[in-house]
């Protein structure tokens, strides 16, 4: 159980994340998140009133069975397979946080007062954020996962173009933005 239960070191992770990506490969497949929410929409019947949702979706379920599985297993590995880690970050950033009103930081897994504190503010935030994620992927034509794993794997351009992009506004978040919402 100390393996279930610990962090698995990077060359583990790292080499089932290239057989994976080797599969896909050799499968001719693509992998990334963002395209289920596509999915998700076709199986739900978007097609009939938006062309960019008419297409066989059903070839794309193994996809759709791959997120399936990520949530559960994110659901088990959280509540069966944890003991409640709190990832280690540097004093500095602890301090930092905590001038910009974050008193958990270094105490909880995610902020609490972010995603435990329900106002209108935190509701603002999630939404505004979530709203530009979504537009971001749409815009890049994927997400991060799908870019940074799977168009890096096999080559493509536009995914390093993408990553690059994803890095420098992730810079631009936690060193310009980030400040000045809170």
């Amino acid at each position: 159980m100390d393996l279930l239960m610990g962090p698995w070191p990077w060359y583990v992770g790292g080499s089932l994340v290239a057989l994976i990506m080797l599969a896909l490969i050799l499968l001719g497949r693509t992998f990334g998140f963002s395209s289920n929410f596509r999915n998700i929409c076709a199986v739900l019947g978007a097609g009939n009133s938006c062309s960019f949702f008419k297409f066989d979706w059903k070839k794309q379920i193994w996809n759709l069975l791959f997120l399936l599985g990520s949530v559960i297993g994110g659901f088990l590995a959280a509540h069966f397979l944890s003991d409640n880690q709190i990832p280690q970050i540097s004093e500095q950033t602890v301090t930092d946080l905590k001038e910009l009103g974050i008193e958990s930081a270094g105490k909880a897994y995610s902020p609490t007062e972010i995603f435990e504190t329900i106002n209108a503010k935190n509701i603002a935030i999630l939404a505004i954020g979530g709203l530009l994620i979504g537009f971001g992927t749409r815009y890049a034509g994927g997400c991060t996962s799908g870019h940074a794993i799977s168009g890096l794997s096999d080559l493509q351009w536009p995914s390093l173009i993408a990553v690059v992009g994803f890095f420098i506004g992730g810079l631009a978040m936690v060193h310009l933005f980030f400040p000045l919402i809170f």
